[in-house]
């Protein structure tokens, strides 16, 4: 029984995320972190995506609220490449973390990301 209930909550819970996320990246980055509790990478990743789509190209425009969601989003995205073993996309997404904010953090994940794809391509 207490399973059945944790179940249907978790189900609502879901269903009442997803519903709100229509055209909300900051709803979108919420949704991508839960499902990055869970461990679904595929999820996760398809949600960081969202947000970065719902973005303008130009960062000139955003707001410092939006700014700081949209490189969070691209923060999000490399780790989650990295998951899965994808080392250019997740460097790329690193990289344009590091641009729009350089701090230490992103350029650690940076040079991180850019050591472990040299393993990749030398077969260590």
């Amino acid at each position: 029984m207490k399973f059945c209930i944790t179940k249907t909550v978790l189900i609502l819970s879901l269903a009442f995320l997803i519903s709100g996320c229509k055209e909300d990246p900051k709803r979108h980055l919420k949704l991508g972190n839960w499902y990055v509790q869970k461990g679904l990478v595929e999820e996760a990743i398809l949600e960081f995506r969202e947000v970065t789509r719902l973005y303008p190209d130009s960062y000139k425009e955003l707001k410092r609220e939006d700014f700081e969601t949209l490189s969070k989003a691209h923060y999000n995205l490399s780790l989650m490449y990295t998951k899965k073993g994808w080392w250019n996309y997740a460097l790329k997404e690193a990289e344009t973390c590091f641009q729009m904010q350089p701090t230490k953090a992103h350029y650690d994940l940076v040079t991180l990301i850019k050591q472990r794809a040299k393993l990749e391509e030398s077969g260590s």
